[in-house]
């Protein structure tokens, strides 16, 4: 294990290039997509997801962050053979429970179409079936890999899924809609999804193979060995209240694939209702989705970092680890949220403007969700990196508590406000900023008190803005001199971004925002000589 990988900002660096070259390609993949199945595709692909996340959420969410807490203690007390059993054991559980969700979903593929209100999407549901299992099994290599502070794996997994979604799902998507239209242009991206994780659980299962052995090389203590029962009750004790809490934003969503098209048919066309639903779940919640990337890198590494610190009895490394964690979430959530907000028409003409699927009425409702749904990135990126903390601390209730109040507070202001004619879908994305304002707040009171944190409001909040600030000032002056160019160039869209970046960081790094250990070693060294 090198050094880079046990850090946390080193971890964090793996996982975070990784998850935004894996949503970067997301963004290209779903730029063609977008284009050969339209708004009307794009609408029964993603009344799919909700159901299809909810389940592996279930399945899947709890039990790795179970595996990875678990295998860092034992690691921190030189237990590695009962780092092993974790893993096996958990293994087993996650087979049967995906085992379980494909079947549930294959079974019951008609029912669940009929319950969106489109028809259509039934065999969208068949299709991403069998991800539900290998999504499962490969969660378990990632967790044992990840509580052994090995992110490179997970971060090439991450890769040929999304590689494979290029590669695989898109043809399918083609042949589907040449052969059936636009639900058999989603059912095809959805089986392609499908084939992708197979081949990203074929990789994780070969990486495991070749270092089976690396725990029998390290120091093992006299403790006794676990029961698969002992074992058991404490994968369980631990991945319950997590897989509660992280199920409730997706059956959130499962509700508004069920409802929110249903109640905007109360004032207009069920096309119309679909064609604004596919706007606000294609274009805008796909560009949403690459900053939050980040979110996934940085509650992945804070969970194992803060479990082997709490393990050894080192509370000034707690206290350490989960002030960066904080720290690097702002860092990441405020230039992403503000600059995707100031760029957010000109971004969507770019991306979804040429293909013809997308009319320019649909691309400027598009930029109003898109300009407010960018500001929970910072939220989201914060709820994320401070229910990791909490979990890490044996807390992990809490999150689950925080989050269902958020989403019972989404949930009030959907319904409320999608059902006025004027407001419509537009009140989603302002129901989502309350959602994660909500659960952030009594998050960060949890992590302040059980962490023995002082919250530096410097260092998360005053540093972070004031460097975003900057951006802001160079982008909103470079957005009126572009005008048009910005929104039919990738050259002058992509010197926009990399000035703003460049400002960022550089204003970042004189406030210190970012500070020298957050680096690549390679850029500190050209930089800070000294350091």
């Amino acid at each position: 294990m090198t050094q880079k990988q046990k850090s946390l900002a080193g971890g964090i660096g793996i996982l975070s290039v990784a998850g935004l070259i894996c949503k970067i390609v997301g963004v290209l993949y779903q730029i063609p997509l977008n284009n050969s199945i339209g708004p009307e595709g794009m609408g029964v692909y993603n009344l799919v997801f909700p159901t299809y996340n909810l389940l592996l959420s279930i399945s899947t969410v709890g039990i790795p962050v179970a595996i990875s807490r678990m295998v860092a203690q034992y690691l921190a007390q030189n237990d590695p053979r009962n780092a092993g059993r974790t893993f096996k054991t958990s293994l087993s559980i996650l087979a049967a429970f995906g085992l379980a969700a494909t079947a549930f979903m294959m079974l019951s593929y008609q029912s669940l179409g009929r319950a969106t209100a489109t028809a259509e999407s039934s065999l969208g549901f068949l299709a991403i079936a069998p991800s539900l299992l290998l999504v499962s099994v490969m969660s378990a290599f990632r967790g044992f890999m990840q509580g052994r502070r090995r992110m490179a794996p997970t971060a090439i997994s991450q890769l040929i899924e999304q590689v494979g979604k290029v590669f695989i799902a898109l043809p399918f998507a083609v042949l589907g809609m040449r052969r059936g239209g636009y639900a058999m242009g989603a059912a095809g991206a959805l089986l392609g999804t499908s084939v992708a994780e197979a081949a990203a659980l074929l990789y994780m299962a070969a990486d495991y193979y070749l270092h089976r052995g690396d725990l029998l090389t390290l120091p093992q203590s006299d403790r006794p060995q676990e029961t698969r029962g002992s074992l058991v009750r404490e994968i369980t004790a631990i991945s319950i209240p997590i897989t509660i809490g992280a199920s409730i934003v997706p059956l959130a969503g499962l509700v508004d694939s069920f409802m929110l098209k249903r109640i905007m048919q109360g004032y207009m066309s069920e096309a119309q209702a679909l064609v604004s639903y596919g706007v606000y779940s294609g274009p805008v919640i796909s560009l949403i989705n690459v900053p939050t990337a980040l979110a996934a890198a940085i509650s992945a590494n804070l969970v194992p970092a803060i479990s082997h610190a709490l393990a050894g009895g080192n509370e000034g490394r707690v206290r350490e680890e989960s002030a960066t964690g904080l720290r690097l979430a702002s860092v990441v959530g405020f230039p992403c949220s503000v600059g995707l907000s100031l760029l957010a028409e000109p971004v969507l003409f770019l991306l979804f403007g040429r293909g013809g699927r997308y009319t320019p009425d649909q691309l400027r409702l598009g930029a109003r969700l898109l300009e407010i749904s960018s500001l929970t990135i910072l939220f989201f990126i914060q709820v994320q990196a401070t229910s990791a903390i909490l979990q890490a601390l044996k807390r992990q209730r809490i999150p689950m508590y925080t989050l269902a109040l958020g989403v019972a507070v989404k949930m009030a202001f959907n319904y409320s406000l999608v059902a006025i004619p004027s407001v419509g879908i537009q009140g989603a994305p302002y129901a989502s900023l309350l959602c994660y304002i909500v659960s952030l707040v009594p998050n960060l009171y949890y992590v302040r008190r059980h962490a023995g944190l002082k919250l530096r409001m410097q260092e998360i909040l005053w540093r972070p803005l004031l460097a975003t600030l900057a951006m802001a000032a160079l982008l909103l002056p470079l957005r009126q001199l572009l005008g048009e160019r910005l929104a039919g160039s990738w050259l002058w869209m992509g010197a926009a971004i990399t000035l703003g970046a460049l400002c960022y960081f550089g204003f970042a790094l004189k406030l210190r925002a970012v500070l020298p250990t957050d680096l690549p070693g390679f850029i500190r060294k050209r930089l800070y000589k000294h350091v």
